[in-house]
């Protein structure tokens, strides 16, 4: 009694590093899979069979796994319809040793064998583990050594000055002939780039050089892959201008990593212009962005304390930008994606001033109430505690009166996002400070979390962070007081008219802030406002707007008091 064999369902995998001449009726893949399906007839008696599907990778790099027709192998492996894959050559495979380790391994998992037709060798044993091994090291060393002839091959033909393909620069098209390294000026796309330049050295501004192209209908090159994808054809940002500006080619020049070589293409830029606007290009970058009448929110560098260590909720850095608005210069904090003009609806405008002193007031908080609770040391010492308590509150008021280089020297890093700012301190610098080494400061000291919110206030926002002090509005104080003492010359029988006479306001605005709005707030609205507990968003004009209601309740409801308390 003879036993059968069990049969082994074989998957062919092909590979072509290259589409070049994937188009053909028959292809270097067909060769593959006609090689290895021979490869498994001859195989009839162990019980090989081929399987139906075809698992092929046209123009794609061994150099990694992610490839269509490899990933559905693996998945049928998984899955445990295929027990033996066939190759013509183990670099169809994989070229890297790392990646075929883990192709094994899951493999092996699977119960999954490995086959070369041309290599005969398997990975069931030992040896055939060894020798794929030094196989996939010669190949991948053999990768390696062509990424470097390519790399050297672009280096010497760009010293030369040919063009070495990619998406064109605007105004240039590729020389049609494919064999040809060059490039052909596109007319049209040409006088885009005169214009750009044009408009940089008239206004001297990148952003005013964005805004004008814009208004006038100027575009990035629209560029067509063979894919069919398309790229490009949108108006310009200041980030796009400025790489036009400093590219060579528009001289006819070629750039290598460091290295500018004379090119064979055409210039559309002379060279006199082309100085010149690098020139105003150099003077801009180095100009500072803050004037000397600034200091007290400057640093001593001209730039504001916070730039570049805040971000925003979805990882946006913070800029510094500036406005001028009757004769004021405005300086704000702002998603870095709102500064080239993008339609994004979301995004932080923040009062610098504002922020860098709340900024500082959440450090002097913070630092106070680790020193006050002996939690600024790693090792809690009472005796060092008095004298650490005293450089703190040394540290707070320099802080309170406005300190932005030390605003800056503290902070390392932070966000802001909905309700939350968080700062990360520099240990060095707090050390320095409170005369202590970096190594004394507890880890957990230099991490800052506080409640932040940016309320309208008026016509302009107010930052409100951490747990917010009493702290009386001085304009209701003063209309609040008014208000009582015009209310008791009214009741007293005192005529209007001569309570105006008396002061510099008209009979109306007294009437609509005695009978029917601040002398009838409710006592605990008042008392509030008193001792500077309103909501910071609560403004005399606010209440003055419109008659207030005549309940209690509804007063503290419509101007943002505790409704159950009468109270913030």
């Amino acid at each position: 009694m003879t036993m059968s064999k069990s049969r082994i369902r074989c998957a062919i995998y092909t590979r072509k590093s290259s589409d070049e001449g994937l188009d053909q009726d028959f292809n270097s893949l067909d060769a593959q899979h006609e090689a290895c399906v021979a490869y498994i007839a001859s195989q009839r008696h162990e019980g090989w069979i081929a399987g139906k599907a075809r698992y092929d990778d046209g123009g794609i790099s061994g150099g990694t796994l992610d490839r269509s027709g490899l990933q559905r192998l693996l998945a049928d492996i998984d899955a445990g319809r295929v027990q033996m894959v066939v190759v013509y050559k183990i670099d169809r495979l994989t070229r890297s040793l790392a990646d075929f380790a883990k192709l094994v391994e899951r493999f092996d998992a699977a119960g999954c064998s490995f086959v070369s037709v041309t290599q005969a060798f398997n990975t069931a044993s030992s040896m055939g583990r060894l020798t794929l091994n030094v196989l996939l090291s010669f190949a991948q060393f053999e990768r390696e050594v062509t990424a470097e002839r390519i790399r050297d091959k672009i280096a010497a033909s760009k010293k030369k000055g040919l063009w070495m393909g990619g998406v064109p620069p605007l105004g240039y098209d590729p020389h049609p002939d494919p064999k040809t390294r060059g490039l052909l000026i596109n007319a049209e796309e040409a006088e885009t780039v005169r214009a750009i330049y044009q408009l940089y050295d008239d206004l001297g501004c990148l952003n005013a050089v964005m805004h004008c192209a814009n208004e006038m209908g100027l575009q990035s090159k629209l560029h067509r892959f063979k894919s069919g994808r398309v790229q490009g054809g949108n108006p310009f940002s200041r980030g796009q201008i400025y790489a036009l500006l400093c590219n060579p080619i528009y001289i006819g020049k070629i750039r290598h990593k460091a290295w500018v070589w004379d090119g064979q293409h055409d210039a559309i830029i002379d060279k006199e212009l082309w100085d010149q606007i690098q020139d105003k290009l150099k003077s801009a970058s180095a100009r500072p962005r803050s004037r000397n009448g600034l200091a007290n929110s400057h640093t001593k560098n001209g730039t504001a304390p916070l730039s570049g260590k805040l971000r925003d909720e979805t990882g946006d850095r913070l800029t510094p930008t500036h406005t001028k608005r009757h004769g004021r210069r405005l300086r704000y904090y702002i998603s870095n994606r709102l500064i080239s003009g993008g339609t994004e609806p979301i995004g932080w405008r923040l009062p610098a001033a504002q922020l860098e002193q709340a900024v500082a007031d959440i450090i002097l908080q913070h630092i106070g109430r680790l020193a006050r609770g002996h939690r600024i040391l790693t090792k809690a010492d009472l005796q060092a505690g008095d004298a650490i308590r005293d450089k703190a509150s040394g540290l707070a008021v320099r802080l309170s009166r406005g300190a932005p280089n030390l605003v800056e020297s503290l902070v390392c890093k932070g966000s802001v996002g909905k309700g939350c700012i968080t700062l990360v301190l520099r240990a060095t610098e707090l050390a320095n400070e409170l005369s202590l080494r970096p190594d004394e400061i507890d880890p957990t000291a230099l991490r800052i979390e506080s409640p932040f919110a940016l309320r309208r206030r008026g016509v302009e926002g107010k930052i409100v962070v951490g747990d917010r002090e009493p702290k009386p509005d001085q304009t209701l104080l003063r209309a609040l007081a008014r208000a009582h003492a015009w209310t008791a010359d009214l009741r007293n029988g005192k005529p209007l008219s001569k309570i105006a006479a008396g002061t510099s306001h008209s009979e109306s605005y007294i009437r609509t802030r005695t009978r029917t709005q601040l002398a009838f707030l409710s006592p605990a609205i008042q008392k509030a406002i008193f001792e500077g507990r309103q909501p910071t968003d609560l403004t005399l004009e606010r209440i003055v707007r419109k008659p207030i209601p005549l309940d209690w309740d509804g007063q503290a409801k419509s101007y943002g008091f505790d409704v159950s308390l009468g109270l913030p």
